[in-house]
């Protein structure tokens, strides 16, 4: 069944990549490099301030001027840059807002695309992801309540919070990952409002695809079939830090099905591109409960069945 959009160019279809920067490395520009070479444009998430205290995780940030370099060379190349909060630990809002000014200075424009970090400056993650009742009380036993009031960058109460930058300076904001490889077929109304969490002004769904195995997984050979013969959109949430480059070289079957996925006809654009056509189609709308009950409750089932993003 066809998602009815129309893509650019006649185009059957869109992938694009929003890729973490946790674990980024030289290994990580062997991605970018072989992903450029063969025509995709995605998104690259950065971390604009270095390490102020002690990482959470490992991964390059802006505040090597190498790795600053490279990432402006990349949105030179039509890359975009995203946002994946200010750094790799919990930051305070006085450091956030300095990481927003670092992030314009660096790259011309305030990000147009966020994702969070684990930090505890995180937007409307953990059981925040979930609107109150049954839904979020399932997810809240099942992680021991551990994740419960531990993300906070939404809560104006505490020194965490950065919502109204969010909602003045970005335009897209991910939250749920699916296993499945059409991303629209997921969430066909996005970008979506949520009114009960009014710091994003557009909500995104991706596709599973948090290291080099489970990527893989997504863009099989039948999925790529399938997507191209549905016409939907594709939207990969990844981390290329792990495991797609190692001891110098592509995982080989990254690097295949990759190559086979440049030769169909497909609209390879970055995450805002994308996103942008289908607000022009469709506007940016409030979402109904019911339908957000449905994609929570998928999220939450896979969630606790495979660990989906």
């Amino acid at each position: 069944m066809s998602s009815g959009v129309q893509w650019p160019d006649g185009k059957r279809f869109a992938f694009t990549v929003f890729d973490d920067p946790d674990g980024s490395s030289e290994a990580s520009r062997m991605v970018y490099h072989f992903l450029a070479g063969l025509g995709f444009r995605t998104t690259m998430g950065v971390w604009p301030i270095g390490p102020i205290r002690e990482r959470n995780c490992s991964g390059e940030t802006c505040a090597d001027p190498g790795y600053r370099e490279y990432a402006a060379h990349m949105q030179s190349l039509g890359f975009e840059i995203g946002y994946h909060n200010a750094a790799p630990h919990f930051c305070t809002r006085e450091e956030i807002v300095r990481s927003f000014e670092a992030f314009r200075e660096y790259f011309g424009r305030y990000p147009q695309c966020a994702t969070n970090h684990f930090n505890t400056d995180a937007l409307y993650w953990g059981s925040a992801r979930l609107h109150r009742g049954w839904r979020r009380t399932v997810y809240d036993l099942a992680t021991l309540g551990r994740q419960r009031r531990r993300f906070l960058g939404h809560d104006e109460n505490f020194p965490y919070f950065w919502g109204d930058l969010c909602r003045q300076h970005v335009r897209y904001f991910r939250n749920f990952v699916y296993r499945e490889i059409d991303t629209l077929k997921m969430c066909p109304r996005q970008p979506y409002f949520d009114p009960e969490r009014p710091y994003v002004r557009g909500w995104f769904c991706s596709s599973e695809g948090t290291d080099c195995r489970s990527f893989l997984e997504t863009i099989s050979e039948a999925n790529q079939d399938r997507l191209e013969e549905e016409g939907g959109m594709c939207v990969m949430y990844t981390h290329f830090g792990k495991g797609f480059a190692e001891n110098g070289k592509l995982d080989p079957e990254f690097s295949r099905l990759m190559e086979r996925l440049s030769r169909r006809n497909g609209w390879f654009a970055p995450v805002t591109s994308v996103l942008d056509h289908l607000s022009s189609i469709q506007g940016t709308q409030a979402i109904p409960a019911g339908e957000l009950a449905r994609m929570e409750w998928k999220w939450l089932r896979s969630k606790l069945l495979h660990g989906t993003t």
